[in-house]
């Protein structure tokens, strides 16, 4: 029988410090995470700065809580794994730092991890069944991607956003209307009091690549539809404009992710990133994938906003596959996926 597999994971790459002990890649004995979100919804938004000196402030009681809930010691590891990019470059410096120091005092071996990557690998700790190859749609706040999970750790990019991703849209939108930060969750809670057919929000299809995104112009919409309103005092239904904002968006990802999946003769399907805990994409994929005879696979709403857990998940496959990482392993604010 082989021997377990612990990796303790660290995730840092925006505005949450995380660590975690994952076991072979799917049991989470750990998943601790501080979030800094009270702290950014003073500025509207995340500050850079203060994001990365919390995560100096945090990152070492993190890193210990996630041991003790693990009852584990440095000693029982394997691997230490951490998110090196994309994301904030003093945020994901914080997190390298800390986990090549560890790596230089216990010599065990260091493995970098795509964030992104994480994410999808999210899906592997409560589907214990889910294995490669499936579709992907990837949705968060600065990415939105169709990506083929071809092996664990190889990914092919068949479509992407040409300029805001949904998160991004949703942030600005929330914003438009005075909900404030973070967006995604509050217009989430308010469209569910609005009609999503009350205004009719364009759905953008591009030319050539049927499978990529583009957000700018439904975000655009709905700030030019405030304007119009407020420009002949014209009241405004907040939780109206939030449902048929949030179907625009909605119908344009589950069309385009069925359409993949079945063009590229994929009969599994699964969402990741913060976006995939939207209770409308989720019910709105679910039916989709029902009709058109596709598994469909999503993590728990903890492991869709920025985890550990999910870094110990990828991690883990790329330690199997030989991945290493030297002391010289630094932060790439703009790490493109499937890029070593």
């Amino acid at each position: 029988m082989d021997k377990d597999t612990l990796i303790l994971a660290i995730e840092s790459s925006c505005d949450e410090t995380a660590a975690a002990v994952v076991k072979n890649g799917r049991e989470v004995l750990s998943n601790v995470i501080s979030s800094q979100i009270a702290l950014h919804t003073l500025y509207g938004g995340v500050v850079p700065e203060i994001a990365s000196r919390k995560h100096i402030e945090k990152i070492n009681q993190v890193i210990e809580e996630a041991l003790k809930e693990a009852g584990v010691t440095l000693k029982d590891l394997d691997a230490i794994g951490v998110t090196y990019g994309p994301g904030l470059v003093g945020a994901l410096l914080v997190g390298v730092a800390e986990a090549k120091a560890i790596s230089y005092a216990t010599k065990l071996p260091l493995v970098g991890v795509h964030h992104i990557e994480g994410h999808v690998s999210a899906n592997y700790i409560e589907h214990k069944e889910l294995e490669p190859p499936f579709m992907c749609l990837i949705v968060s706040g600065g990415h939105t991607h169709l990506v083929i999970v071809k092996e664990y750790g190889k990914y092919e990019i068949v479509g992407r956003t040409h300029d805001d991703a949904a998160g991004e849209a949703y942030d600005k939108v929330a914003r438009a209307i005075g909900l404030g930060y973070p967006g995604g969750p509050k217009i989430d809670k308010l469209a569910k009091e609005g009609n999503p057919k009350a205004i009719a929000f364009p759905r953008a299809h591009i030319d050539g690549a049927p499978f990529d995104f583009s957000f700018s112009g439904v975000k655009s919409a709905v700030l030019n539809y405030i304007n119009s309103c407020e420009m002949k005092q014209e009241e405004i239904n907040r939780a109206d404009v939030a449902a048929s904002f949030q179907q625009a968006v909605v119908d344009v990802l589950v069309s385009k992710t069925i359409a993949a999946a079945k063009e590229y003769g994929l009969d599994q399907v699964a969402i990741a990133g913060g976006v995939a805990s939207n209770s409308a994409l989720r019910q709105a994929m679910t039916d989709a994938c029902e009709k058109n005879n596709l598994k469909l696979f999503y993590p728990s709403p903890i492991y869709c906003t920025d985890n550990a857990a999910m870094i110990g998940a990828a991690a883990y496959y790329e330690y199997k596959n030989g991945a290493r990482a030297g002391l010289d392993l630094n932060a790439v604010p703009n790490l493109k996926i499937g890029q070593r």
